[in-house]
């Protein structure tokens, strides 16, 4: 297959669930099944065009990168700039392959798994357009070759994200959550677009390749490395709010009132990759300090959603509070210099963690299902406290349910066991050469947190009795449009898609595939060069296995011995710290702190700015409107009285006298000459007396 064949193929997924929304959004109540098979047919011939352009790409052109462009506007010559020629394209190189595939591949599942679980739902043929927009604009992301079009698929995202988060608008929990989501992301992006304008207007283009070319050749913003380290943490503040790292990492768990399909698409496999995506794609852009900040972000997200996800009992929240920990692994995984790892993780977290989410959407589609027929509307069908027993009602559930936790506790054979274990040998590679001891230990005891708090889900939810026999009697496993695309994802959570070799991910198709990038700056992994780091990173891979597989089997012990053989009380444990477990329960309480720095804040400074409307700027309206009143109040009685009375005055002694004289205009002779002989004489007397 020719390169511009392969690149108009990819053209050809990126369009396909366009038109697929197009047509659902202004037809779907017309069409049959409202359009839901229209939007699943597009996006299921864009996984099989996305494995063909993979297969190609790494067999016909492994090393090479192909790219389509075309000029979206010539300035011509532009004073002090010079010929400004702003060009606009999509490339595809191994890492895009692999997006392509992870995108269309965890989409066409939800679709399908959408098509049971939103069944009979008001706005069903929206929902199905939306779900295209958001494919077609995490493609977007994907396959851009430039900032400018990257930024305008990671805004599409942002409004897709709405849109589906809000999709039970009616809910005010949902349209909160939805806004909540809109806003924490703007913010990250406001950053995000200022390192875009600082690299625009230092080299003149929006091209990746060009920007990376002329960093590299020593031409740097404002000819300071310190301004490319700034673009480089701003670009990342993209990242910090789609992949809701610390500290806007408060939206995601809120974005759960959307429908669980939705949170398996977006909030878990798809759009909050999006960020460690743009930092991979970004990495040769990142300076030694830059790395060194998205390493802290990354460990510091990882620990504190791990720590909240342990005393959450919503069952979509802990697998929320998973996603943030995990993605803070990617992110961690890049900053330390793990690059293959860090993607790696990406694309096993995407099956197993949207096969989590899934998986809780069977759950709580049969829990509802139970309730509904109970006509109980006060029990909450997601809090794990409620469940139990559901093995025997939900096999497949449960069994796929089981191996995707296996997955994301890094348990040998499983495909989170390579990508988690390769970023834990990472950051132990970055400790023992720059001296960050506290990163591996943040990594390394999040691994056994994780596994604590998803075997305490499984345990919960499906082992035990349930809490209450009648509801237990109604419950029944979901249809197979919802199950058959978690028994794939359980599949692909094994480790044989990856690597032929069960113990060494490193050896995969995907680590050789997305070798790390060559960097801008030669100590891009803090004090080490890159030669040396893959040394250290090799050698601490069986340390690191072991040390992994040592907390992972020590938090499911925990696990057990506490939610199942009932060998430790939590409940006793939750009371002895309760401070703690209140703390860890009101997720550290960032929303409240939020609340009074960000959102009180910002009520305390519109209560400023508008005692400064009302009182200065209206006082100086009114004043001025009070002043003209006054002056013109003043000018009118000066014209009035002054000017029209002088005026008046001559002519009323004018009219006075017009009057007086009018008598002797008698025309008569004799008086006319009798009047001027009185005349004469008085003024002769006149003159006399003078």
């Amino acid at each position: 297959m020719s390169q511009e064949l392969l690149m108009y193929l990819s053209v050809a997924i990126l369009l396909l669930p366009l038109i697929g929304f197009v047509k659902v959004i202004f037809f779907g109540k017309r069409l049959p099944r409202q359009g839901d098979w229209l939007e699943t047919l597009a996006i299921s011939v864009a996984l099989l065009l996305s494995l063909l352009v993979l297969y190609q790409k790494l067999t016909l052109y492994h090393a090479e990168t192909l790219s389509l462009n075309f000029t979206w506007i010539d300035f011509h010559d532009v004073p002090g700039i010079g010929p400004l020629k702003i060009i606009l394209g999509f490339s595809i190189d191994n890492l895009a392959a692999i997006m392509l595939v992870v995108v269309t591949l965890i989409s066409t599942l939800v679709h399908f798994f959408s098509i049971g679980y939103m069944q009979g739902d008001v706005r069903y043929s929206r929902y199905f357009a939306f779900l295209g927009i958001f494919s077609f604009s995490m493609l977007m992301i994907v396959l851009a070759n430039n900032l400018f079009l990257l930024y305008v698929g990671w805004e599409l995202v942002g409004l897709s994200s709405y849109l589906l988060i809000g999709h039970w608008y009616e809910k005010k929990s949902a349209s909160d959550a939805g806004m909540k989501a809109f806003i924490t992301n703007r913010i990250g992006d406001v950053g995000f677009f200022v390192g875009i304008m600082i690299l625009f207007g230092t080299f003149h283009t929006f091209g990746l390749t060009e920007i990376f070319e002329q960093v590299k050749a020593g031409n740097l913003p404002f000819g300071s490395e310190w301004w490319l380290t700034a673009a480089g943490v701003l670009i990342f503040c993209g990242a910090i709010g789609k992949s809701a790292q610390f500290p806007l990492h408060v939206w995601l768990p809120d974005a759960m009132e959307g429908p669980t399909p939705v949170s398996a698409l977006i909030h878990a496999a798809t759009m909050v990759a999006a960020g460690v995506y743009l930092v991979a794609r970004t990495f040769p852009l990142m300076t030694a300090d830059a790395l060194m900040v998205i390493t802290y972000i990354g460990a510091t997200t990882a620990f504190i959603s791990a720590t909240i996800a342990v005393a959450q009992n919503d069952i979509k929240k802990v697998l929320a509070y998973s996603t943030i920990s995990q993605l803070g692994y990617m992110v961690m995984g890049l900053g330390v210099g793990a690059y293959s790892a860090g993607f790696f993780h990406l694309v096993t977290h995407a099956m197993f963690k949207a096969g989590l989410f899934l998986g809780s959407g069977s759950v709580i589609h049969a829990m509802h299902h139970a309730l509904h027929h109970q006509h109980d509307h006060h029990t909450d069908p997601q809090d794990i406290r409620n469940m139990g027993g559901l093995k025997a009602k939900m096999p497949v559930t449960f069994w796929t349910f089981l191996i995707f936790t296996l997955a994301i506790s890094g348990v040998p054979l499983t495909s989170g066991f390579l990508s988690k274990d390769s970023i834990l040998a990472g950051t132990l590679a970055f400790g023992n050469l720059t001296g960050h001891i506290l990163i591996p230990i943040v990594g390394f005891f999040v691994a056994g947190l994780t596994a604590f708090y998803m075997f305490r889900i499984v345990i919960l939810t499906f082992l035990g009795e349930h809490k209450s026999p009648e509801r237990f009697s109604l419950i029944h496993e979901s249809p197979k449009v919802m199950t058959v695309p978690l028994m794939i994802l359980a599949a692909l959570s094994f480790f044989f898609f990856y690597s032929m070799n069960p113990l060494d991910g490193a050896e995969g198709w995907i680590s050789q595939a997305t070798q790390r990038p060559e960097t801008v700056v030669p100590a891009s992994v803090a004090a080490a060069s890159t030669e040396v780091f893959e040394e250290a990173h090799h050698h601490a891979h069986y340390t690191a296995m072991f040390l992994s597989l040592a907390v992972a089997g020590l938090g499911i012990l925990i696990a057990f011995a506490t939610y199942h053989w009932k060998k430790i009380s939590a409940d006793k444990v939750a009371e002895n710290f309760s401070g703690l477990h209140k703390f860890l329960l009101n997720k550290w309480y960032f929303d409240e702190l939020y609340g009074v720095i960000a959102i009180g804040a910002s009520l305390r400074l519109t209560e400023i700015l508008k005692w400064f409307d009302n009182t200065i700027i209206d006082g100086i309206v009114n004043g001025s409107g009070w002043i003209t009143k006054v002056t013109s109040a003043i000018s009118g009685w000066f014209d009035n009285w002054v000017i029209d009375g002088a005026v008046n005055a001559v002519a009323y002694i004018s009219g006075f006298f017009g009057i007086a004289l009018k008598k002797t205009q008698t025309g008569k002779v004799q008086t006319y000459v009798a009047l001027a002989v009185f005349g004469v004489m008085v003024f002769y007397f006149a003159m006399r007396l003078l």
